[in-house]
């Protein structure tokens, strides 16, 4: 019988949280080093991110409350009436150097994302 590769990981949300005033943890892998990473982004009411984009693909599950997005020809210039409320359970696709925009308007948003390693975020408004 075959072995498996890696060691199973199992983890119950209590054991997600957030280090005192961070806005992102780690859940599996690093976004700075090369392979697969997990991580878990939690937007306070009124937190959106400015426009920009990242060198690698990023797959996104929307955990908790809404998320806002504002994606491809809405996503280069910020304009908050232009994002679409993705609610809990939602699935997003980012492309390798999407123009995007994102966040939570009225309630906590909580968000999974999935990428490859290492990744690199640029901004296309400077602020």
């Amino acid at each position: 019988m075959a072995q498996a590769h890696s060691p199973f990981v199992t983890l119950q949300p209590e054991n997600i949280a957030l280090a005192a005033g961070a806005t992102q943890t780690v859940i599996m892998g690093d976004p700075s080093k090369p392979g697969m990473y997990v991580v878990q982004n939690v937007f306070e009411p009124g937190r959106l991110s400015r426009p920009h984009f990242h060198d690698q693909d990023r797959y996104i599950t929307v955990v908790k409350g809404t998320w806002r997005v504002a994606m491809g020809a809405d996503g280069d210039t910020f304009n908050p009436d232009k994002m679409v409320p993705m609610k809990a359970g939602s699935f997003v696709f980012h492309p390798a150097f999407g123009h995007h925009y994102d966040g939570a308007k009225d309630d906590i948003a909580v968000v999974r994302i999935v990428g490859m390693g290492p990744i690199a975020t640029e901004l296309l408004e400077k602020p």
